[in-house]
């Protein structure tokens, strides 16, 4: 078994988590997540009602099970009761992340509930220790969805020089072998979302668990372009990794001109709708090309965990 800060701090029997994709990470797959040793997480965006929060939350509360709670600073500045939604599910952890997290971690930590935030640049890690985060999520661009500029090693590793409260790693890891990477480089766990953009818990479309199945990590891109059709107001500084498709062959570099063409906007809007691949922003990072079958994510936690182990027992032979 794999000890690790975050697997003593949670009680769990893996160090890796779940990463809170709105839209995909509900109730189901976070209890699915937990049920092989992680942490699963339930991802919850502006277009989510509190009462979502409440009836995901209730899922893996029914069976006992640690869960966490993902949420967005920019929504919770005029979202107030998806924060109280949260606190009343009383989750184990609860993610604050994309901008200032010092309003909420008081309220949270008053209900007894650890504090992770996501960062993406030095200037994030000394804003999330200020506002007393426990938990540092070194979020690097590989990532999929809403993410920064810097690859996740360069980043990992400078944070770790800042802290020495427990650093996960997040952007890029798929397999046991990329888990072991940063486990050895210091990380307390991993966050992971691109590997279970396929399972069969997640709350996203089949048409779209098919497509990121065919895809190769090199059909991403990092753009706005989806936030600005669907007028999400998003912060500039982080746009969305997501799998190139029609839309962003033709708008991504455009978003200017987007804003002033509502018919274009109007494809991805009834694409979400509709789970059409072609013109919905499907979020998924650099490592979406090892994702190739649709499988329980339980099983690629337990998976993941297996292989990080092997690989780890290998480390000793390095050595002269």
């Amino acid at each position: 078994m794999i000890r690790t800060p975050l697997t003593r701090w949670f009680d769990l029997t893996t160090p890796v988590i779940g990463a809170p994709m709105a839209g995909v990470s509900g109730g189901e797959l976070a209890a699915a997540v937990s049920r092989a040793g992680g942490l699963g997480m339930i991802g919850v965006s502006g277009s989510h009602p509190a009462s979502f929060v409440t009836e995901q939350c209730a899922l893996p509360v029914a069976e006992q099970l640690p869960f966490g709670v993902g949420l967005m600073i920019w929504v919770l500045e005029t979202r107030p009761d998806l924060l109280e939604a949260t606190i009343a599910a009383e989750p184990s952890l609860v993610s604050v992340s994309f901008g200032d997290p010092a309003p909420y971690v008081g309220p949270l930590h008053d209900a007894g509930i650890a504090v992770c935030a996501q960062v993406n640049t030095t200037a994030d890690v000394h804003r999330a220790l200020d506002a007393g985060v426990d938990i540092l999520v070194a979020q690097g661009t590989e990532a999929g969805g809403h993410t920064g500029h810097r690859a996740t090693l360069p980043l990992l590793q400078e944070v770790l020089t800042l802290t020495d409260r427990p650093v996960v790693a997040a952007g890029g890891i798929a397999t046991g072998a990329g888990m072991a990477a940063a486990l050895v480089a210091g990380a307390a766990g991993v966050w992971i979302g691109t590997p279970l953009l396929s399972s069969t818990e997640g709350l996203n479309a089949p048409a779209l668990r098919e497509r990121v199945r065919s895809a190769s990590g090199e059909e991403t891109v990092l753009t706005r372009a989806f936030d600005v059709a669907e007028g999400a107001a998003w912060p500039e500084r982080w746009p969305g990794r997501a799998l190139v498709n029609d839309f962003s062959r033709e708008w991504h570099g455009r978003e200017d001109e987007l804003r002033e063409t509502p018919e274009a906007r109007r494809r991805v809007v009834d694409g979400r709708r509709t789970g059409n691949p072609g013109d919905a922003p499907v979020y998924a990072g650099e490592s979406v090309g090892l994702v190739t079958t649709e499988r329980s994510a339980t099983d690629v936690v337990r998976d993941l965990d297996a292989e990080a182990e092997k690989a780890l027992r290998k480390v000793p032979k390095l050595l002269a």
